[in-house]
């Protein structure tokens, strides 16, 4: 029996440089590995499918403290798995998307790096209120959630139209999760402090937004720059 052909396809050739490759500091992950996430991508989608049932589950409590018509402001980083299970999913099946593409790298990587930030940051309630083992699963999987962004350039070229849907998206999401929520209170994760709680100059809800405002704008400009390299190749 195929594996490959029962779990996944060849990978998609991707790269401007001469080597088939985009520099590294847009691409960091070896070759052999982003080949990996593609023959057996069937698994990859699996486990953020799992992933994002276990995140739902885990805000579980916030959907109930808010308004139906916010929800989809709610679960930020189980969105952001279950966006790139759809897009590995569609390219999987012949059908890629690049607009799900873009909406799955900015998720991935700014909830895959805003969750360790907050994390280590409020280390003291999280790791009180979780338990180390929570804890840690925590932070290894949302680390792990931004190096799966780095393969998404193999089926995309991040063409700007996409960008510009996944910037206005989050962009919005940073809206209503900090600052102008249009029903009910602000939509981010709950934290394990109140958000007017002081915290060295400033409070809990403005260390967090100010983490999550900086890693909206991080895969902007990693989508916007491989397109550039791949363009320049």
């Amino acid at each position: 029996m195929d594996i490959v052909g029962a779990l996944g396809r060849d990978p998609p050739e991707r790269g401007s440089a001469e080597d088939g490759r985009l520099p590294r500091w847009v691409a960091p992950l070896p070759a052999a590995l982003e080949d990996v996430a593609y023959r057996f991508v069937w698994v990859v989608v699996a486990i953020n499918l799992l992933g994002t049932a276990f995140g739902f589950w885990y805000y579980r409590f916030q959907f109930a403290r808010v308004p139906v018509e916010m929800w989809a402001f709610v679960p930020d980083s189980p969105g952001a798995t279950l966006l790139i299970a759809l897009a590995l999913a569609s390219w999987a099946v012949g059908r890629e998307s690049d607009t799900l593409a873009a909406l799955a790298f900015f998720g991935n990587i700014k909830l895959g790096l805003w969750t360790p930030y907050v994390l280590v940051v409020f280390y003291p309630e999280f790791l009180a209120t979780s338990g180390p083992a929570l804890y840690a699963f925590l932070l290894v999987s949302h680390l792990g959630m931004v190096l799966q962004a780095f393969v998404l350039h193999r089926m995309t070229d991040f063409p700007v139209r996409a960008v510009a849907i996944a910037t206005a998206w989050y962009t919005l999401d940073l809206l209503m999760d900090y600052f102008v929520p249009v029903i009910g209170g602000v939509t981010h994760t709950s934290l394990p402090y109140p958000d007017p709680q002081p915290w060295f100059t400033t409070t809990v809800l403005q260390v967090a937004a100010a983490g999550a405002v900086v890693l909206t704008v991080v895969p902007l400009f990693l989508a916007l720059a491989t397109r550039v390299e791949t363009l320049r190749g």
